[in-house]
């Protein structure tokens, strides 16, 4: 059985997250999705939300692969936590150039600390490569429409806390 880790801060879960997490699903037995808690930052959603929102968005388009997954938090290096978990996959997702640089930057890293631990890049769909949590945050607390680019159990969310 392949435990793969995918850690990020799904601060909110949108469609590139979810597009990643079914191909994750693709190529590991169990996924495990960890978001970073990180004492010095206010997430728009609590870890709990976020939980939440990461099982209800992938239940509702594969049910089927819902309890391929499990949700944590984590708050400290990400090959530790993934080898807690008993994890030999990391999880990553590229939607561009840029993001590969990053991503390789961090791989090595990764690997050097924790040559155990192998780090799979998936690429983001073409929908979902101009989608980055921070904007979804931005243009939906300026009353945009975010429908595009998160799933329906996310836009609800996010609708209930601009009403609030």
């Amino acid at each position: 059985m392949t435990t793969a880790y995918y850690p990020g801060s799904f601060d909110p879960m949108t469609n590139g997250h979810l597009d990643v997490l079914i191909q994750a699903l693709n190529v590991a037995s169990k996924v495990i999705v960890a978001i970073g808690v990180h004492p010095g930052k206010a997430p728009l959603f609590s870890f709990e939300e976020r939980a939440e929102l990461i099982v209800k968005s992938l239940a509702e388009v594969l049910p089927e692969k819902a309890r391929e997954i499990s949700v944590v938090s984590f708050d400290n290096l990400v090959v530790d936590a993934a080898r807690a978990h008993g994890a030999t996959l990391l999880i990553r997702g590229l939607r561009d150039g840029t993001d590969l640089d990053y991503e390789m930057q961090m791989a090595g890293m990764n690997r050097q600390m924790a040559p155990d631990i192998q780090t799979i890049f998936l690429p983001a769909g073409t929908a979902s490569r101009p989608i980055t949590a921070t904007l979804v945050r931005q243009i939906a607390a300026m009353g945009g429409d975010v429908s595009a680019f998160v799933p329906a159990a996310v836009l609800k969310a996010l609708q209930s806390k601009r009403k609030s």
